[in-house]
């Protein structure tokens, strides 16, 4: 037909098995044998769930990680909620990068800096897949190493992340953080937001309540490490200054203890 309109011929191309990484069924073409899911004209495999399977399948998504391990991803509607006891218990919380984040009341979550502890491993791959030769298969081995090693840092991070937040939904009803647009600002600061990763963290921590039936409420993050705890006068402080101490009421306290009571408070007018 293009030939005949005067165009180019459109021929073949080429299309690699590695050309995609992922597709998505929908209520066609598979079907769920308790541990075994099978695709029409692919085959049969068997998985290892992450947790069971609640609600209705509406979809399922096959997708390949960078480092080739195959993963399923399902997704479903009218997943029943399973509200925890209440307990009547509200809680702020702050988060940094000297402790991962500090409660309201008083307890201090280290930050486990997954990404620097591994930058040591991660150079010596990287440095080793720059060497190979394009297109070889030492080089594709060496690509896949390097991949590993960041695909064990995100698990470790998710992982912890998960810990964390199911412990905070566990023991409190009410929830209080801070909106984290202002940490945007603070190209300084890039990497080691990106190994801490509080944006999906908080994502974890709203999924997790929310399926608890608890309440995350976020809070303005301006002056909560500026203003008093107690008397709510502003005590201007760097980021070097570790320790809130207020010359109008005498309050000496941990910084951020005192931005999570500061956080915990704002949240319970709102």
């Amino acid at each position: 037909r293009r030939v005949k309109n005067g165009d180019k011929p459109g021929f073949p191309r080429f299309k690699g098995r590695d050309r995609y990484d992922s597709f998505t069924l929908k209520q066609a073409g598979w079907w769920l044998d308790g541990r075994y899911l099978t695709i029409r004209n692919i085959g049969r495999f068997k998985l290892r769930l992450s947790r069971p399977i609640d609600g209705d399948i509406k979809t399922v998504t096959i997708r390949r990680s960078s480092s080739g391990k195959w993963y399923a991803t399902f997704s479903c509607d009218n997943v029943p909620i399973k509200p925890l006891p209440q307990i009547g218990k509200q809680v702020g919380i702050d988060v940094g990068l000297e402790s991962f984040l500090t409660t309201s009341e008083g307890e201090k979550i280290e930050n486990p800096r997954f990404f620097k502890s591994s930058q040591d491993i991660l150079a010596m791959r990287q440095q080793r897949l720059s060497r190979r030769v394009k297109g070889s298969h030492r080089r594709r081995k060496a690509r896949i190493l390097v991949a590993k090693a960041h695909e064990k840092v995100r698990n470790q991070r998710k992982d912890f992340h998960f810990k964390v937040a199911n412990q905070l939904v566990k023991e409190n009803d009410t929830i209080c953080i801070e909106h984290m647009n202002a940490w945007n600002s603070n190209h300084s600061l890039n990497r080691s937001m990106r190994d801490v990763a509080w944006f999906e963290f908080f994502d974890i921590l709203r999924w997790k309540a929310a399926e608890a039936a608890r309440t995350v409420i976020e809070v303005p993050a301006k002056d909560t490490s500026q203003l008093c705890s107690r008397c709510g006068a502003r005590v201007p402080k760097d980021l070097s200054v570790r320790i809130h101490s207020c010359p109008f009421c005498d309050l000496t306290i941990d910084r951020d203890i005192n931005a999570a009571l500061n956080i915990l408070r704002v949240g319970q007018t709102l």
